[in-house]
Formats: structure tokens, C-alpha cells, sequence
């Protein structure tokens, strides 16, 4: 039986995403489009079942939350506030005669919104992005705002306070800094990770729209500063336009968000250490240091691949530079066609596709201190197998992990590769050839966006089955919340105390 207390918040949580969804209808206003009364209907329906369900789930008590209770507010809350998160983009078909778009459709949109893996169902069979207001085209950045910060709140002040999922990584200091060095306090550590969060998405706004006003980049609105520095933080990939952050037509708009994409993409703990510690353990933390060099080798290598062909330009150090964090970090912008590119450079992007950014972070995918910790078990049983009696221990940093982490981090990358491979052959049914089939499903559960063959840079989702749109929305889910938050409600133990 589930606590009442965990339907009290997810109740709490839909009035806020209501109350949220008022803040899209300014842009309303102020543009004089025909979206307000949509984003109103939308915010008064979940607001309204919100309340009811946090009215009614009261209790006098209030017992302490259980790992059980934290893993069904996870898995129900993310599954639900999509449901209602999917309302605006669905309640406008009544009032705009240019699209038409199925609830469907519209749950996939903000399901990947809400995981921010930026995949999208909006092009030619369903309406292209420019045909949406500014209310829903905020909106929709919104929802990916929300999942970055979720995401980030849950990784690094609730779950490791449950002692849940794969984050056990947090509480053994591999993954940077443990909770107990943020702040004693679950409040306290999620304010100052709210701040840490919002203050480099103002930054960010504030150096684009500069960067608008200084060099006449027409586009660079405040409005198109604003979504864009909300879906960078988060690393989520959403844009204003459908050809993405090509759209700017500018260097520097790329390299800045560039920047702000690595800056999301680092775990927030050691953020929070420089801003509010004063205390500067970036190339401190063993995790940083791989990913900081990852990035920078594996550019210098699509550079050195694509320049070969194409020759030694800034055009394509940007773009080597651009798609490789665009990838690692998971934020899934486009810049260039990446498809033209040597078949050397398209292996780059599908292996960056599972990798991800480091934990306790925005980003999605497998986290690169997984993989770290797999590679130096492996080397590891190698030598453990050249000489038995030796005592090999695995170390991150100065730090011995548990043989419980390791397991835990095997099972975890077993069940990843598994479910990708297992996804892949369900979508390949739709008729789709091998590639698209393996792209969307490493797209999917790493939350990306674009990949290769049929969700190319200029391709979107649209063409999906049902059943393959159901599939990968799950897929997303998977992938933003660690895998074993949400398989495990599937386990008869979970719901026998």
C-alpha cells in the first residue's frame, strides 16, 4: 500500500506545474496571441485535480518517507506531470487552425520535455516549431527547465537521503562530493542548488541577449534568450526554431552556448563548492578530469577526422567542438549536418550517445563515472587473472568503492545495454532499417533528441507508430531516473511490505 503522504505531494506538485503554466500565458499577452485561453484552461484543469488529490490524501500524521515511498513519487510524479504538462500543446488544437497534433503526440512532447531529452514530434506531419506561439513555444522550454532542476534536486538532495537507486555513487564520494558536504539539510541543499541553477540560466540570458544587441543577430530576442538558456542549463536540446541553434547563423552564439552546456553538464556539487564554498576541486574530483579531457580529445579527433575532408577551418573546429558537448552533455542541439560527415565522425556521435555527462548533473545517459568504474574493474580482473594472489582493489580518486557499488554499477550497465538493444529490435518492427532503429533507442533512453538516419539533425519524430512513441516516452523515463527507480514498482517485493 503506498503512503498517503506520497499522493499528498504529487498532488502538491501538480498545482505548482499549474501555477507554472501561467507564467507561459504573459508571453500570451504580450504577443496578443490566440494561446491564452489554452495555457488558462490547462493551468485551472491541473491546478484543480491537484488540489483535489492533495486535499484528499491529507493525513494528521505525517509517517517519515520510506526508499519505497521516494522511488513512487519519482516514477508516478514524472509519469503524471507529463500527462498534465501535455495539455496546452493538446487544448490549442481547439483555437489554431495550422496544426493538429494528438494527445499522443503531445504526451511525447512533454515527456521529453519534463526528461529533457529534446526529442520531438513537431515538422511536416504535424506543424512545424515556428508555427507555435510564443505561450506554447515557452511553455515547452519550461518543461524542460523543470526536468533539469528535478532531476538534479532528486540525484543530489532526495535520493541519496533514501539511499536509492544508482546514486549509492554520491554517498561513497565518487561521484564528487557526498550530500552530507553540500549541507546537513535536504532544504538547505536544494536552495542552494535552485540558486546555482537559476543564476546560470539568468547569466546565460543575459550574455545572449548582450551578445543580440551588440552584433544585430535579429533572432536573439530576449524571448529566444530566455528559452534557449532554460533548455542549455537543463541540457535538454529544445529550440525556438527547427533547424535549432543553426537558426542564429553565429559563432559566438554557438560557442557560448557551448560553454553553458559544459557548465550544466558538471556535476552541481562542485559548483556549489566554488560559489558558496569558495573551494575551487574541480580538477580535483576524478570524474571532472576524465570528462574534461574526454571532450577535449574526442573533438581533436573529429576535427582532425572532418578537416581531412573538408579542411582546417574555424567552421568545423566549432562544429567538432559543438557536437561533441552538444552529445556528451546529452542537450541534443544541432548546429551542422552532422550526417555529411566522415563515417569516423558519425561513430564519435553514436558512441557519445550513451556515455552522458558526469552524475549529479542535468544530463542523461549512462554517466561517465560508470563507465570509469567498469573500465578500472575490468583492468582490475585482467591482472587479477595474470597473478590470483595479488589484491586488486578499485579505486576512484585516492577512494577504495565497495564491491556493493561495483556490482550495483555492473547490473546497472548490463540492464542499460540490454534495454537498448531489447527497444531497438521492437522499434526496428516499425519497418525502420537498422540504423534509425539503433539511434532512437540510444537517443531514447540516453535522452538526447537527434541521432542518426531517421532522427537526423533535420528530422523529428512524427513518423513514430503509437506503440514506438509509447515505447520510447518510456524509454526516456528510463533513462532520466537511473532505470531501477522506475523498474523497480514493477517488482511484486515492492508492494508487499
Amino acid at each position: 500500500m503506498i503512503n498517503r503522504q506520497v499522493f499528498n505531494i504529487i498532488g502538491l506538485s501538480w498545482v505548482l506545474l499549474g501555477f507554472s503554466m501561467i507564467l507561459s500565458s504573459f508571453w500570451s499577452v504580450y504577443y496578443s496571441e490566440n494561446d491564452l485561453l489554452p495555457l488558462l484552461y490547462s493551468s485551472f484543469i491541473t491546478i484543480f485535480f491537484g488540489a483535489l488529490l492533495y486535499y484528499l490524501s491529507k493525513s494528521k500524521k505525517n509517517k517519515e518517507l520510506t526508499a519505497r515511498d521516494g522511488f513512487s513519487i519519482v516514477s508516478i510524479g514524472w509519469i503524471t506531470m507529463a500527462v498534465f504538462s501535455a495539455l496546452p500543446l493538446y487544448v490549442s488544437n481547439f483555437y489554431f487552425d495550422n496544426y493538429s497534433i494528438s494527445y499522443l503526440d503531445c504526451y511525447f512532447e512533454s515527456m521529453s520535455g519534463l526528461t529533457t531529452t529534446g526529442a520531438s514530434i513537431l515538422g511536416a506531419n504535424t506543424a512545424y516549431i515556428e508555427d507555435l506561439s510564443h505561450g506554447l513555444l515557452f511553455w515547452r522550454s519550461f518543461t524542460q527547465f523543470i526536468g533539469g532542476i528535478g532531476i538534479v534536486l532528486f540525484t543530489i538532495a532526495i535520493l541519496p537521503i533514501l539511499g536509492m537507486g544508482g546514486v549509492q555513487l554520491f554517498r561513497a564520494e565518487v561521484a564528487g562530493p557526498s550530500v552530507d558536504k553540500l549541507t546537513p539539510r535536504v532544504k538547505e541543499t536544494a536552495k542552494y542548488l535552485c540558486t546555482i541553477y537559476f543564476g546560470l540560466t539568468v547569466i546565460q540570458t543575459v550574455v545572449l541577449y548582450i551578445q543580440g544587441l551588440m552584433f544585430n543577430i535579429e533572432k536573439l530576442t530576449l524571448f529566444n534568450s530566455i528559452c534557449h538558456s532554460m533548455t542549455t542549463i537543463s541540457t535538454a536540446g529544445f529550440s525556438t526554431f527547427n533547424n535549432s541553434i543553426l537558426g542564429f547563423e553565429s559563432d559566438i552564439v554557438s560557442w557560448t552556448i557551448i560553454v553553458f552546456m559544459l557548465l550544466g553538464s558538471i556535476n552541481f556539487s562542485l559548483h556549489f563548492l566554488y560559489i558558496f564554498k569558495k573551494s575551487f576541486q574541480y580538477f580535483d574530483d576524478s570524474e571532472f578530469k576524465f570528462y574534461f579531457f574526454a571532450i577535449i580529445f574526442i573533438s581533436f579527433l573529429t576535427f582532425i577526422n572532418l578537416s581531412s575532408i573538408h579542411g582546417y577551418t574555424f567552421k568545423n573546429l566549432t562544429a567538432s567542438v559543438f557536437n561533441t558537448v552538444t552529445f556528451m552533455s546529452t542537450t541534443g542541439y544541432t548546429l551542422y549536418n552532422y550526417e555529411a560527415w566522415p563515417p569516423l565522425s558519425q561513430l564519435f556521435v553514436f558512441f557519445m550517445s550513451f556515455i552522458g555527462g558526469m552524475a549529479g548533473s542535468t544530463t542523461g545517459g549512462i554517466k561517465l563515472i560508470r563507465t570509469i568504474l567498469v573500465v578500472k574493474y575490468i583492468k582490475a580482473e585482467i591482472s587479477r587473472t595474470i597473478h590470483p594472489r595479488g589484491l586488486y582493489n578499485v579505486k576512484i580518486g585516492k577512494n577504495v568503492i565497495d564491491d556493493d557499488i561495483i556490482r550495483g554499477t555492473l547490473g546497472f550497465y548490463l540492464f542499460y545495454i540490454l534495454i537498448f538493444f531489447i527497444s531497438a529490435l521492437l522499434i526496428s518492427a516499425d519497418g525502420l532499417d537498422i540504423i534509425s532503429s539503433l539511434s532512437i533507442a540510444a537517443s531514447s533512453i540516453g535522452n538526447i533528441g537527434p541521432g542518426l538516419g531517421s532522427i537526423g539533425p533535420s528530422g523529428d519524430w512524427s513518423f513514430l507508430s503509437p506503440f514506438a512513441k509509447l515505447l520510447t516516452t518510456f524509454c526516456m523515463l528510463l533513462g532520466r531516473l537511473e532505470i531501477f527507480s522506475i523498474i523497480v514498482i514493477f517488482s511484486k517485493s515492492f508492494w508487499v511490505k
